[in-house]
């Protein structure tokens, strides 16, 4: 087998399974880079990622991560790790955007392929029960990180099957709601997660904003329609309405100056403390790794033993300063502008899904934590890999003109 076939077919594996746990997508990720290392065309695959509008972004934060990490006075328990997941942050994007068009076309319809599967895992399991196997069962109920990461999967999924319902009509536009519902029905059932559910929101608005951008009234009134229907959706279904007023109640709580594990109270005491930090030391930070020294030192015994900010920005900002969070950011914008700047469907999918990645970053870890970095990060760095090329697009069955 050549290595341009071994190349395709790690692709095909690591989008296959990635929703299942994150060991087999490390596995994947390091099989891809080994691949791709022994194969003749490495240069074209560098040129590749060098002519991608990602590329300078990605440089520019490897090249200050490693000027703090030069300049820090301490080395701190998390340095190695804290480093490790910031390099593998850029090999998974990079590695994704080294692939040809064939490539990352063949690795998002495995992609599909795993979607229907764990789909089909979730509704059996509903109907006939299904034994607990570790494989999937982070699909089957909401527990830990790999389950907010296979919830922000299907948000991804949601979101494509909206953008390509605005974008035709007939069978295919009711195909594609079919399958949004359904895998809203998931996110509000199954793997309840609030994040997703705004993403998906937000993913219908941003698809809108996208298509409509020349179209004000017609855009303004979509929003509209979308706002009332969400409000409606928010009044009458407990289970959407029930973890937001939990949210919001734990927020609450927060700003009184109470502190519980609940997870936006936890989140809020996160983005106070770790603002701190970077006002402290806005222009090195506190160090590679620092956070976790830092957050040890500031807050209550009951929050101590968390690793994370549960805000990438954040996170950068508290341990490279705010040039270090301006690095990151600049990342997450461009991938958004790949999308953006194609007015076709392909940049819509793009755009929407380098939003949810974003969206997904500010309120978790979702570039950091390679539970679900690895996973999210692969996928929307295929969909920025087929945007960035001018002679694919995405396409739909043609509607049939009658006689």
């Amino acid at each position: 087998m050549s290595s341009n076939f071994l190349v395709r077919y790690t692709a095909l594996f690591w989008s296959f399974v990635v929703f299942m746990p994150v060991g087999m997508n490390y596995l994947a990720f390091f099989a891809l880079a080994v691949c791709m290392s022994i194969q003749g065309d490495r240069m074209a695959r560098w040129q590749r990622v060098r002519r991608h509008l990602l590329f300078w972004p990605l440089a520019i934060y490897l090249g200050w991560t490693a000027v703090v990490l030069a300049l820090q006075s301490a080395l701190y328990a998390e340095t190695a790790s804290n480093l490790w997941h910031g390099l593998r942050i850029v090999l998974t994007l990079t590695l994704a955007l080294a692939l040809t068009v064939e490539e990352a076309s063949w690795a998002l319809r495995s992609f599909a392929v795993a979607v229907v599967f764990s789909l089909l895992v979730i509704f059996a399991h509903k109907a006939l029960g299904l034994p607990e196997f570790p494989v999937w069962r982070n699909l089957l109920h909401y527990a830990g990180n790999k389950s907010i990461s296979n919830a922000l999967l299907f948000c991804v999924v949601a979101g494509s099957m909206l953008v390509i319902a605005l974008s035709t009509t007939g069978r295919v536009r009711l195909a594609s709601m079919g399958v949004a519902l359904a895998l809203l029905a998931v996110l509000v059932f199954v793997l309840p997660n609030r994040t997703a559910l705004l993403a998906v929101l937000g993913a219908l608005l941003a698809a809108a904003a996208h298509q409509w951008r020349q179209h004000k009234l017609k855009l303004l009134g979509f929003v509209v329609a979308v706002l009332l229907a969400g409000v409606a959706l928010l009044a009458t279904v407990p289970a959407v309405q029930a973890p937001l007023a939990q949210g919001v109640g734990e927020i609450r709580r927060a700003a009184a100056g109470e502190a519980s594990m609940g997870s936006w109270n936890i989140r809020s005491q996160m983005i106070r403390y770790t603002t701190e930090m970077i006002a402290e030391r806005p222009w090195m930070g506190w160090g590679i790794g620092g956070w976790n020294d830092q957050w040890r030192k500031r807050v209550p015994p009951l929050l101590a033993d968390l690793n994370m900010p549960h805000n990438d920005l954040l996170w950068m900002g508290a341990q490279a300063g705010v040039p270090g969070a301006l690095c990151w950011l600049a990342i997450m914008l461009a991938a958004c502008y790949v999308g953006w700047r194609r007015q076709d469907l392909t940049g819509r999918l793009a755009f929407v899904a380098a939003l949810t990645l974003t969206f997904s970053a500010l309120v978790n870890s979702a570039t950091r934590d390679a539970v679900i970095g690895l996973s999210l990060l692969w996928i929307v760095g295929l969909y920025l890999r087929l945007a960035s090329d001018a002679g694919f697009t995405f396409s739909l069955p043609e509607r049939k003109q009658s006689r």
